[in-house]
């Protein structure tokens, strides 16, 4: 089976405090832009739509049936929010991009990225798969943590900075779960700070 690189770069804005990790794209046939959570069917800019500004449509061009990618990360470095994903390469053991049929064969770095990114203080895990991976390779390099609950997070400390880890439920609607309620528990993310809802 072939190995697929991943086809991003991290997404990294200056002041970066938030990170949000999934697991891996889908197939390129699957995108409706050049970014991640790009396939159509996948609710992460409708979550960010509905709990930023109440609009699920928000970051959505429903005519052409794509997401506004440059809406969305004007507004993702106004927000000082991160995006990468947990795997640097995979095995893709079905055509789809459901986490139980990908192999990660190079995990990322989270050493690394979270001494690259000095004002981080929230890594957020999209996915079971996203979690076990930074779970994993956080314990490899000794550092204590346990994998917090879905719609909760877990304090560590690395280099003498403590983050949280957050387990927030897939953005997949292959998840049970309403895209309301969905919203609901991404915003204990952002309960601590105010919110700028202004563009």
């Amino acid at each position: 089976m072939n190995t697929e690189k991943h086809p991003f770069a991290p997404f990294f804005p200056n002041g970066a405090k938030y990170l949000f990790m999934g697991s891996f794209p889908p197939k390129r046939e699957r995108w409706s832009m050049e970014f991640y959570y790009p396939n159509f069917q996948n609710d992460m800019w409708r979550i960010f739509g509905l709990l930023f500004f109440g609009d699920k449509s928000y970051f959505v061009n429903i005519k052409e049936k794509r997401f506004r990618k440059d809406a969305i990360t004007a507004f993702l470095t106004k927000q000082h929010i991160a995006v990468y994903d947990t795997a640097v390469s995979v095995i893709r053991h079905k055509n789809n991009a459901s986490d139980k049929d990908l192999e990660v064969t190079e995990a990322v770095d989270i050493v690394d990225i979270i001494q690259k990114l000095p004002d981080l203080k929230n890594i957020i895990a999209t996915g079971q798969k996203a979690l076990d991976t930074i779970v994993s390779r956080l314990t490899e390099e000794n550092i204590k943590i346990r994998p917090p609950a879905v719609g909760s997070c877990v304090l560590f400390v690395i280099d003498n900075r403590r983050l949280r880890l957050y387990r927030m439920p897939s953005s997949s609607r292959a998840y049970p779960l309403a895209l309301e309620k969905k919203a609901e528990i991404y915003s204990k993310i952002f309960n601590e700070r105010k919110i700028n809802r202004q563009e």
